[in-house]
């Protein structure tokens, strides 16, 4: 019987982690940036930290813009499409302001130069 390796960590942890977002966690997040292995665990809790301030009463859109461009500038070039992608899949205030801290990092024009 062949179970794959369980998925940590889950998205509600990584979730957690981006929403609180102290030195702890961001040494936490620093870490699974390291891993290719775990880019997918990554990214869905950052889509499901996306997912809960858009639906939260409160938006804290100077927090989402900080986390984008902290984002934008420790993440690895393999990874700065797929934020921006994340960003760029909502048009909700939440979703803008991430991706006006990604756009503010310039972590994308980083990992792409222009020729």
């Amino acid at each position: 019987m062949s179970v794959g390796p369980a998925a940590f960590p889950d998205r509600d942890t990584t979730a957690a982690k981006l929403s609180s977002f102290g030195e702890t966690d961001q040494a936490f997040v620093k870490l699974l940036m390291e891993n290719p292995e775990q880019d997918e665990n990554l990214m869905e809790g950052l889509q499901r930290h996306l997912d809960l301030s858009a639906e939260s009463r409160f938006l804290n859109s100077l927090k989402l813009e900080k986390l984008g461009e902290w984002l934008g500038n420790e993440a690895p070039a393999r990874l700065q499409m797929r934020l921006m992608e994340a960003a760029r899949s909502s048009q909700h205030p939440a979703y803008q302001a991430f991706r006006a801290g990604l756009a503010k990092s310039g972590g994308l024009q980083r990992a792409f130069p222009r020729a």
